[in-house]
């Protein structure tokens, strides 16, 4: 198991989703050209309770809020709130 898909595990993040679904499960999720970032909120006892995901559409054609999405990448790091979170899904996108 890459150490990728064992944190996404840790988190609870699907590895396939739609958009739409992660915006109703997730607290920040935004379209960024052909991503999908994440934000979200995950308890961690040393204050930094944010973890940031990327998703990519998983075909070339697909851009609405129900076509499926599939991770990319999920920050090791956490962070301090939603804003550091992002920033490093877009450094990551």
């Amino acid at each position: 198991m890459s150490r990728m898909t064992e944190l996404a595990k840790e988190y609870r993040l699907p590895l396939k989703s739609t958009p739409e679904d992660l915006g109703c499960d997730w607290e920040t999720v935004l379209r960024y050209g052909d991503r999908i970032l994440l934000a979200g909120h995950w308890y961690n006892p040393d204050g930094k309770s944010w973890i940031a995901a990327v998703y990519e559409f998983l075909d070339d054609d697909a851009t609405e809020c129900d076509d499926f999405i599939g991770i990319r990448e999920v920050s090791e790091e956490r962070f301090t709130d939603n804003g550091h979170a992002i920033a490093w899904a877009i450094q990551n996108a």
